[in-house]
């Protein structure tokens, strides 16, 4: 019996061996759990036509919307670890919510990290109204200000990046929450609201009208879509390690050198400059990685965010 098992291990090996040399030989599909035309579903399309084209198969995105995520990254979840449906997971999904709920995944445990996309355009955005042509200026004001302004929040990345940069001096603002980002700038542009950390192409056109001051963004270089204004670290802003972000992540089990092959394949398309060109029009920082560098940058990310909601105790609506 021993040289049976030994055989039919021997053939499991080959076939799977083979299987992966002719790698794809049907479509893939991506998984996304946003609705169509928001800036994670634009984002994930573009990545999608570049790796159709290398690959030489067509690359679809199936949108699944839902329970902030959730609903897609179970799908994939249970998906044969085949390398054909892959998930675009983002923050929301591999890092928020595990860390105050419990979805039916373990973001660890039940999935292949293969790359990391980038990260999505975050602003610190004001009121026209307050003082502060800078950060330090702003910081000043609220310092002078105990309890007495508001800053919003539409997403629980923007809500810890908030608490980031209040926390280290103890500044205190009241905490608003909004479910999206265009009721909060509404509120921001009348003074209702005083701060907020925006995201997507919805605040340079309401900067460059002069509606709302931006001071700083949270990507590692300056935005195209507002050039003029500084990093989080030209504008020294302390403390702040959460950004929105995305990658790609296939179910667990995923053999090595097939989750290796397809982190490749994305570097790649990352690497183009027609790519770069299509980001930079929707203010999205092209990253790319290794397996085992997305794996890395997942922990971090989970880290952070865990202490974050532990030490401020924070609650989500």
């Amino acid at each position: 019996m021993r040289w049976v098992r030994l055989l039919a291990g021997v053939l499991l090996l080959a076939l799977s061996s083979q299987a992966f040399s002719q790698f794809p030989s049907k479509p893939l599909r991506i998984v996304v759990g946003f609705p169509p035309g928001g800036a994670a579903d634009v984002t994930i399309r573009i990545i999608a036509q570049g790796l159709s084209a290398q690959l030489g198969q067509p690359v679809t995105v199936e949108n699944r919307p839902g329970a902030e995520s959730v609903i897609a990254a179970d799908a994939v979840r249970n998906s044969p670890p085949d390398g054909y449906t892959l998930l675009m997971g983002t923050n929301t999904a591999m890092v928020a919510v595990p860390s105050r709920a419990n979805p039916p995944y373990d973001p660890f445990r039940d999935f292949t990290p293969i790359s990391t996309l980038g990260n999505f355009t975050m602003f610190l955005v004001v009121s026209p109204k307050v003082p502060g042509r800078n950060v330090a200026e702003f910081l000043d004001y609220v310092r002078a200000n105990p309890d007495k302004l508001n800053y919003a929040s539409s997403n629980s990345a923007a809500l810890l990046a908030a608490v980031q940069l209040l926390a280290p001096e103890k500044l205190q603002m009241t905490h608003v929450p909004y479910k999206g980002d265009v009721q909060a700038l509404n509120d921001l542009m009348t003074d209702r609201i005083h701060m907020l950390f925006g995201t997507g192409t919805g605040v340079p056109p309401l900067a460059k009208d002069g509606r709302v001051r931006v001071l700083a963004t949270l990507l590692n270089a300056r935005s195209p879509l507002l050039p003029e204004v500084p990093t989080g670290k030209e504008a020294n802003v302390q403390g702040i390690s959460i950004v929105p972000w995305a990658a790609i992540f296939g179910p667990a089990k995923m053999p090595a050198d097939l989750a290796a092959r397809l982190s490749n394949e994305i570097n790649a398309v990352l690497a183009r400059a027609d790519t770069k060109e299509q980001f930079d029009r929707q203010g999205f920082e092209p990253g790319g990685s290794t397996t085992a560098e997305l794996a890395a940058f997942h922990k971090s990310q989970w880290d952070a965010w865990t202490r974050t909601v532990r030490e401020q105790n924070l609650k989500f609506d």
